[in-house]
């Protein structure tokens, strides 16, 4: 099955070269490509998410209405509804008069500040710790076909992952509450008969480890339908979503409770050792709250640094 961003690339080659070739006034000055929302601009597309918004198209992102008008933009508008509805075997959808098209004609300027809150994609310490991961790389995903402003590309390079210091606050936060749920609560919880809370403790590590993991990896979190998927893809973790899939899905009797938190411990051990391999902390144990404390002591930034250790989660 062609993927969607193979999809788009062919139909943008096909169609959406020789269309902007009518406007040589207007194409320096805009980029192309699948950026975005939908699991085709990361992706992850396949026969059951074709069922809505699937199409062949691409964008067209526009620097202000100083360098290319609103009458401009709406000859591309109209020059883009016109090309062919159908495109290997795929269906286009029609454009809505009011906007929140995946496609088409978009200004640069109002899809970061839909994504990120800003339009420059300059963020403050605040937004880079409180953006959901999930916008960060709806903003950077997928591909950029042709840019030769440059504009569109530079506002994504600076948004393409977390600074330095940010990323050490998340990750601390991380280790911590993976500390409180895998490594102190989950047993505590089965030692009281609260098998629900047990099972929401193994939920709560699952759920920090992944952040942990891709912030190591130095990628964003994906939405969590397709984190396990992504977190397949990125070496060396790619075996621990089995275990962790594992301390979701099981049950959390006293039978299978030293397991599980035996498991949680591997997953512990695979974080901690990628911490040192890239000097993150100093600590030398298996304690994952005092890695936590070390971690944000590595931060640079004092401001950074001081605020609470859960201030990135």
């Amino acid at each position: 099955m062609e993927k969607g961003l193979e999809l788009s690339r062919a139909y943008y080659e096909e169609y959406g070269i020789p269309m902007l070739k009518e406007f040589p006034d207007l194409s320096p000055m805009i980029a192309v490509g699948l950026v975005g929302s939908g699991s085709e601009c990361f992706g992850y597309d396949d026969e059951i998410s074709r069922d809505h918004d699937f199409e062949p198209g691409f964008c067209l992102f526009l620097p202000g209405e100083d360098k290319i008008d609103r009458q401009a933009a709406f000859r591309l508008e109209r020059a883009y509804a016109k090309l062919p509805k159908e495109f290997h075997g795929v269906r286009r959808s029609i454009l809505s008069p009011v906007g929140g098209n995946r496609h088409g004609v978009l200004r640069t300027a109002e899809f970061y500040e839909s994504k990120v809150g800003s339009p420059t994609g300059d963020l403050t310490t605040k937004d880079w710790l409180t953006i959901s991961e999930n916008y960060l790389l709806e903003a950077t995903n997928g591909e950029v076909f042709s840019d030769p402003y440059g504009e569109f590309s530079a506002i994504r390079q600076k948004l393409s992952r977390f600074p330095a210091d940010i990323r050490k606050k998340k990750l601390a936060g991380s280790l911590l509450l993976m500390s409180q749920s895998g490594q102190y609560n989950y047993l505590r919880c089965v030692a009281h008969g609260e098998s629900g809370g047990a099972a929401l403790a193994a939920g709560e590590f699952v759920k920090y480890a992944m952040q942990a993991l891709f912030l190591l990896a130095n990628r964003y979190l994906p939405y969590y339908k397709w984190r396990f998927r992504a977190l397949r893809e990125i070496e060396p973790f790619a075996n621990l979503a089995e275990t962790l899939e594992f301390l979701l899905v099981s049950e959390n009797d006293e039978a299978m409770a030293k397991i599980k938190a035996d498991a949680m411990e591997d997953v512990s051990l695979a974080v901690i050792t990628e911490l040192q391999n890239q000097n993150l902390t100093d600590a030398v144990c298996g304690d994952l709250e005092k890695h936590a404390t070390s971690v944000n002591d590595k931060i640079d930034d004092p401001t950074i640094r001081n605020l609470h250790i859960l201030a990135g989660v």
